[in-house]
């Protein structure tokens, strides 16, 4: 078993509710970094002071390639923020969160203090335990369509952070939204700088790994559980890429198109909230999901995207596919005391 797997077995019981506030907070993180990320690179880094917990963005981790404003990374680390919080409050511990406090500082997320006397709703209480249960499911889902009833509360979830959420439900829709990924692979593909990206997170010895896609997490019977990252590398696979993913969106049962009313740092890290409790919303009405954001990661189709969902203005910040799931083992995590900073995150060792 790779032993990279073992923060997914984080113990509620354990937290130490008579113990220091660092200890408590430092408990809370190991939720925090459950949260997913792009090519599972988990591009975040933490420092515990006497009263609060910082999130740093890690930029050594920044996919350059197909996220070059690093608008994705913060995505993630809003995922991993919205984690902590949830995780904050099911513990009774009432959260104050700070975004980009300190705009000198841009690589500072987030700051996030606990006060006393916070009383955890049935809402933290669900979406907590579903924390340690979501996956990202890139394999096939079932036709069984979702409740309307689940669909209002992923929309209630977005909403709650200040996005929006746009269903793609109907057939001609399904089809421009999955054509516009099929492009996206296309254009991706044919980038040497992207293949080259893409083989440097591709784990075909996961049980070792710590980070990055394991290959066989592709999907079923997908050519990269069995190719090496050199394989990646040098061939330009766009054209079965697309044919692949086209039919994956046609046949998804639900797609949403999350998104922001403006396009800077302060909103990717609320669209990152907004995505991670629509993926434990989710997570909790046993539904699967996985992304595709291929045409929101390509600037020229970008717009189109939020065309097809229905939106004269706004920006488009993730695509993702929603359906019913067989269960998949979850993706290696670092180890904590590998993320937490004693020092300036710019003198950080990389890690």
């Amino acid at each position: 078993m790779n032993p990279h797997l073992e923060p997914w077995s984080v113990s509620p019981d354990a937290f130490p509710a008579d113990g220091f506030l660092s200890d408590r907070l430092e408990y809370l993180l190991q939720y925090a970094i459950l949260a997913p990320s792009p090519h599972n690179t988990q591009p975040w880094l933490f420092r515990i002071n006497p009263n609060d917990v910082e999130i740093f963005a890690d930029l050594r981790r920044c996919l350059k390639a197909s996220d070059p404003q690093a608008r994705e990374l913060n995505l993630a680390c809003g995922a991993a923020l919205l984690n902590l919080r949830i995780a904050g409050e099911y513990f009774a511990q009432r959260c104050s969160v700070e975004v980009l406090p300190e705009p000198l500082h841009p690589t500072l997320v987030a700051r996030l203090t606990l006060h006393a006397g916070g009383e955890a709703t049935s809402e933290d209480v669900v979406l907590f335990h579903a924390i340690r249960d979501r996956r990202t499911n890139r394999g096939e889902f079932s036709a069984t369509p979702v409740p309307e009833a689940t669909m209002d509360a992923l929309g209630e979830a977005a909403v709650a952070e200040g996005a929006w959420l746009s269903f793609v439900t109907d057939e001609a829709s399904k089809e421009s939204l999955a054509g516009l990924v099929a492009e996206g692979d296309r254009v991706q593909w044919a980038d040497r700088e992207f293949r080259s990206e893409l083989a440097k997170w591709v784990r075909t010895d996961a049980a070792h790994q710590m980070d990055g896609i394991p290959g066989a997490d592709f999907g079923v019977q997908d050519w990269m559980s069995f190719a090496g990252p050199a394989l990646v590398r040098t061939f330009d696979r766009g054209g079965r890429e697309a044919a692949k993913d086209l039919e994956i969106a046609r046949h998804s049962p639900l797609l949403l198109v999350l998104g922001t009313d403006e396009d800077n740092p302060v909103e990717w890290m609320r669209a990152g909230q907004a995505m991670q409790r629509v993926l434990l919303t989710a997570q909790s009405e046993g539904l699967s999901v996985s992304h595709l954001n291929q045409p929101v990661e390509v600037a020229s189709l970008r717009a189109q995207v939020a065309a097809v969902a229905g939106r004269e203005s706004g920006y488009p910040q993730l695509i993702l596919r929603v359906g019913y799931g067989t269960e998949v083992p979850p993706t290696p995590r670092r180890p904590l005391r590998t993320l937490l900073l004693h020092q300036d995150p710019s003198k950080a060792p990389p890690h």
